[in-house]
């Protein structure tokens, strides 16, 4: 029986390899793991099966540092992702075979259509599956305060945005007090880092107006966690509106689609909280105004209802009708009004306009 040494038979598997197979083959897989070093492109390739997401397949991928560059910048512009964990990729690959290190893959090339193909997929599928649960529109039912001013930010400490969302509140001198929530905003854990941070706002859910999921300060192409069907469902059951500026420059990602309202930016979203104030104010600046001419149209027509009055009783005032010739008889203190009203021998009082003439009646006419 004729035998092998270790290294003869992985000699043997390697010319029968290169005698066998093509040049070059197009893979579908699932990139289970990446690492960069020295400009290298490190991947371990994985294919599971459909029903219980097993394992069926597992093969380590290289991608040097010459075509690693070319074809990263050209998967990140076509697609507007670059390439990351969890991604359904197409690559041509060269099947090769090691003594030491055993089957790898060499990348020469990529088809990004295959991916954002897949992406769109996904994205579709998420959609359809929050709509089937009913809570694609739940946001919406939600009331947004007509002024904010508490108000819970998930965002990474240190991003930019986070800093330009919060001077931008500042600058406003507004009533607006932020509570950040810190997350992971990028990469594999950030699903898991911001459904962390809004399970934690829950508990204290009474303590906020709304909540703010801001990104920015990092690469603006690593956004498909906004993708996710559990954070998008997260997003959509909240208890309080949400409000996003996650920085998506090509297309609107499912948690924009589900939140309370979305916009471009972090600074976007704080001009719109401090859009709400200016309104406010100019709308007490505005009633002011009109209470102001309110009132003084108001003190306007009791002035001229009073300068009526005033003239009605001059008219009648007991001065013009003496100037006007008449006199004004009293006995005893009393207007006389009728002859029977007075007796021979009474002493009378006749007013007239400059003083008082005393008479003694000596006989009426009745």
């Amino acid at each position: 029986m004729r035998s092998y040494s270790l290294s003869q038979l992985c000699e043997q598997i390697q010319d029968a390899l290169s005698m066998e197979l093509a040049d070059t083959y197009w893979v579908r897989a699932e990139i289970a793991s990446l690492t960069i070093r020295g400009g290298h492109c490190y991947l371990e390739l994985v294919e599971k099966t459909d029903s219980t997401g097993l394992l069926s397949a597992k093969v380590r991928a290289t991608c040097w540092s010459n075509v690693y560059k070319m074809l990263s910048a050209y998967f990140a512009e076509e697609t507007g992702s670059v390439l990351q964990v969890g991604m359904q990729v197409l690559l041509e690959v060269e099947v090769q075979f090691h003594a030491v290190y055993g089957l790898s893959l060499n990348i020469c090339n990529i088809d990004p259509t295959y991916t954002v193909g897949d992406i769109a997929r996904q994205r579709a599928e998420t959609i359809a599956r929050l709509q089937q649960d009913g809570v694609f529109n739940l946001q919406q039912s939600l009331t947004l305060p007509s002024l904010i001013h508490r108000i819970a930010v998930v965002s990474s400490d240190t991003a930019a945005g986070y800093e330009d969302f919060v001077h931008q509140l500042q600058a406003s001198h507004y009533a607006v007090h932020t509570t950040l929530f810190a997350a992971t905003m990028q990469g594999d854990q950030a699903e898991r880092s911001i459904i962390a941070a809004l399970r934690a706002i829950c508990e204290v859910v009474e303590d906020f107006d709304v909540v703010v999921i801001i990104r920015g300060g990092g690469s603006t192409t690593d956004l498909t966690c906004f993708d996710s069907y559990d954070l998008a469902s997260h997003c959509a059951q909240f208890p309080l509106p949400i409000l996003s500026g996650i920085g998506h420059t090509r297309d609107v990602s499912v948690v924009d689609m589900v939140v309370y309202a979305a916009l471009k930016t972090p600074t976007a979203v704080a001009a719109s909280i401090v859009e709400r104030f200016d309104v406010a104010s100019e709308q007490l600046r505005d009633w002011r105004r009109r209470l102001q001419m309110t009132a003084e149209r108001q003190i306007l027509i009791r002035k001229h209802a009073l300068e009526l009055l005033r003239q009605r009783l001059s008219m009648c005032s007991p001065q013009r009708i003496y100037q006007m010739g008449y006199s004004l008889l009293t006995v005893n203190g009393k207007v006389v009004e009728s002859a029977q009203d007075v007796k021979p021998g009474q002493q009378i009082c006749t007013h007239l306009q400059d003083g008082v003439v005393l008479s003694q009646v000596l006989q009426t006419n009745n």
